[in-house]
């Protein structure tokens, strides 16, 4: 957590900050300029407690993405390939890889179809199970981390405030993608 004085430990922007905002256009705000940054590389580091908590399970990121999307549909947990594709961002031969590769783990099966053409699959109870213990490693270990650093009443106000720059920046382009997406390769 922070000092006993209520100071910020000292990371990687801080570190660097002055000696790059020396170096952009004049104008630039640090203040933003440090905030962008950090935002950017939290939700980079942030990979890392999802590739942690899908390598317990072995299962990569993608595979993961791929289980939520069914788990997140509700009853009965299952999509068509397309919708897959969809909402992973994929093009439908990485997705058909995915579901092959899931389907061989046992962790989705083909769910009946009245159209051949497009077949949706479905979890199975080992894809639920999976997709649980994950989901539950990835949380813990999430809280650990917030609980490293900020109080409860700090992350409420982180929320607060994440909340309304997330309001501005969908005003100016749009609803954010509702759900991460992998990585190209996850």
């Amino acid at each position: 957590m922070t000092g006993d004085r209520g100071e910020t430990p000292p990371d990687s922007v801080g570190t660097d900050l002055p000696q790059w905002i020396g170096q952009m256009p004049s104008g630039v705000d640090p203040g933003v300029e440090a905030a962008r940054q950090r935002i950017g590389r939290i939700a980079r580091l942030f990979e890392h407690v999802l590739e942690r908590a899908a390598g317990r399970e072995s299962i990569t990121v993608g595979d993961w993405a791929a289980l939520s999307v069914l788990q997140r549909s509700g009853p009965p947990y299952e999509r068509t390939p397309k919708q897959l594709a969809d909402a992973l961002g994929l093009t439908s031969g990485t997705v058909s890889v995915r579901i092959d590769r899931l389907t061989r783990s046992g962790l989705v099966e083909p769910a009946p179809a009245t159209d051949g053409r497009s077949r949706p699959v479905r979890l199975t109870e080992e894809g639920r199970r999976l997709w649980s213990a994950a989901t539950a490693q990835r949380t813990l270990e999430e809280q650990r981390l917030f609980g490293g650093a900020l109080a409860p009443d700090q992350v409420d106000r982180l929320n607060s405030l994440l909340g309304a720059l997330l309001f501005r920046l969908e005003e100016e382009f749009g609803p954010a993608p509702r759900h991460d997406r992998p990585r190209p390769g996850s």
